[in-house]
């Protein structure tokens, strides 16, 4: 346990790099999902433990039960663990494994499991070695929970003091996705990449600029889509209406496509990301403004794309396309 934490503490970064993908950008920090903070939850019985132990004691780690009784006569009361996982923190202890909670839905595995195994590994060789040469594998583990001790936090991971808190104690902290991947190069990661036999650096950079591309191409998909959402359904709306900010859209088809130009232009794969970064959260959440104003005047039956109200309430509010716009 004392290597694992260890590990974490270390290799934060790259943790968080692992987990970096366009769909994370929006679900980190919500949707049961943690912040891009990279800390682990021990729960109070193995933290209090950990803790004994780092200060001496030597007694048997005993965690607690509690009685689950589903108030059923068809099950009888049973025994769980006395803690259930801490679903705001992205590498909770369950009891006999940990669960990295931050990967995406979406997300080929293959690099987070890359990255949990070499960590691991590191850490476990690095002590084993230590050992052969003849040091206390107490001594060890108890150097490593006292270095490594800050990236333990058992409370809310939503709470922004307690983030503020996890970012000045120096737990990694990297809030971009973009940022997050450029750190697959990072002298740190490279060496330990080929201290394992892993990836050498040009396969580290191979990857990075995959990464890279990928998050690019699938935030161009989405600015074209959204050209296209503005272009033949909001602009002909708001035309068709005669209200709404007519101007301003048309000047934001024109904002969106200079952007992709930009994004064109750059020379490397990161400084493409980056930009489309910046066009994905920044540009395009202001122009998804106009377009919510230009749905609040527009008239319902000249509205072609659906509403939230239709989209949630379909049992109750359905829609008939005529003459190409939809009517309640």
């Amino acid at each position: 346990m004392a290597a694992l934490v260890a590990a974490v503490d270390e290799h934060g970064d790259l943790m968080r790099m692992a987990i970096a993908s366009p769909g994370n950008d929006f679900r980190l920090g919500a949707c049961e999902a943690p912040p891009a903070i990279i800390s682990m939850y021990l729960g109070d019985d193995m933290t209090k433990y950990l803790e004994d132990f780092m200060n001496g004691s030597d007694a048997k780690y005993v965690p607690g039960r509690k009685t689950l009784d589903l108030g059923t006569a068809e099950v009888l009361p049973f025994e769980v663990p006395a803690e259930d996982r801490n679903r705001t923190s992205p590498f909770p202890y369950g009891g006999a494994r940990f669960e990295f909670r931050a990967v995406g839905s979406a997300q080929n595995v293959s690099m987070v499991n890359t990255v949990l195994n070499t960590i691991a590994a590191e850490k476990f060789g690095e002590f084993a070695d230590r050992i052969d040469a003849g040091e206390s594998a107490a001594d060890i583990a108890r150097e490593a929970l006292k270095k490594h001790f800050k990236v333990i936090f058992n409370g809310d991971n939503y709470d922004e003091a307690n983030q503020q808190m996890l970012t000045d104690s120096g737990v990694w902290r990297i809030d971009s996705g973009v940022e997050a991947i450029a750190t697959l190069t990072s002298d740190k990661n490279i060496a330990l990449f080929d201290k394992m036999g892993v990836l050498t650096a040009d396969e580290c950079s191979a990857r990075q600029d995959v990464l890279h591309d990928h998050y690019t191409g699938t935030v161009e998909m989405e600015a074209y889509a959204l050209v296209d959402m503005i272009n033949q359904h909001i602009v002909p709306s708001v035309k068709k209406a005669s209200v709404g900010p007519l101007a301003e859209l048309e000047a934001a088809v024109k904002t969106i496509e200079a952007a992709v130009a930009e994004i064109h232009a750059a020379e490397s794969s990161l400084e493409k990301a980056r930009l489309a970064r910046v066009l994905r959260l920044e540009t395009m959440i202001d122009i998804r403004e106009v377009c919510d104003a230009a749905e609040a005047i527009v008239p319902a039956n000249m509205w072609t794309l659906a509403t939230y109200k239709e989209l949630l309430f379909l049992d109750t509010h359905t829609v008939t396309q005529e003459n190409g716009y939809f009517d309640e």
